[in-house]
């Protein structure tokens, strides 16, 4: 229980809903509440298959470029930290603006669930870094079963978020979404000197054997 609870908090705060319900506003400008309902279920269900991919087969993947478990928990908890640094100052919501900015002002509008929505604002490299940092941490059928049922719950309430995004904005105010953000932004601070001292101590370990 305790590290389906760590993998929700995780993969939730990495995400963060709430942080992408006004820049879901901003990208879906002029649209109507089902044309908007529609671009959110599209793009959870491309970001879907896209976590599913690197929780199932993420090790597979490193171990093809060489890269350790322990080396990858040291650098995504790194990662992780660097986003929720972002959070805590109100960097990572300039960035996203900034994305959300340059789709507005293209031709190709209508792709916006594929970009910059289901990627990289929902799967970005936050997102998969600690959806492989999870699956190492939940190994056998039963761990990765329940990691993807997480999957499934976050981008479901992400979806449930987006599509309600109006009615949330004007229920919790700037200031609020402000507050949500940062204490998010300190949580996931802390999970993320977790992953680096797991990996550290791993990477240590490995090494010691190896001797």
């Amino acid at each position: 229980m305790e590290q389906l609870v760590t993998a929700f908090v995780t993969l939730f705060v990495t995400i963060d809903p709430a942080g992408l319900a006004p820049l879901f506003l901003a990208l879906t400008a002029g649209m109507n509440r089902d044309q908007r309902q529609q671009v959110a279920l599209r793009a959870t269900l491309i970001a879907l298959p896209i976590l599913v991919i690197f929780a199932l087969a993420g090790s597979a993947i490193l171990t093809v470029f060489g890269i350790t478990l322990p080396a990858f928990r040291i650098a995504g908890g790194i990662l992780l930290f660097v986003i929720a640094f972002e959070m805590i100052f109100e960097k990572r919501q300039e960035r996203h603006e900034r994305s959300a900015t340059r789709v507005l002002t293209s031709e190709d509008i209508g792709h916006i669930a594929v970009f910059p929505l289901a990627i990289p604002l929902i799967a970005g490299p936050g997102a998969i870094s600690a959806t492989i940092l999870v699956a190492s941490k939940n190994p056998g059928f039963v761990g990765m079963a329940e990691l993807i049922l997480v999957i499934f719950a976050i981008l479901g309430l992400t979806f449930f978020v987006l599509a309600l995004a109006e009615r949330i904005e004007k229920l919790i105010g700037e200031t609020g979404r402000i507050v949500i953000t940062r204490l998010l932004g300190v949580i996931l601070a802390a999970l993320a000197v977790q992953y680096v001292a797991d990996g550290v101590l791993a990477f240590l370990d490995a090494h010691q054997s190896a001797l």
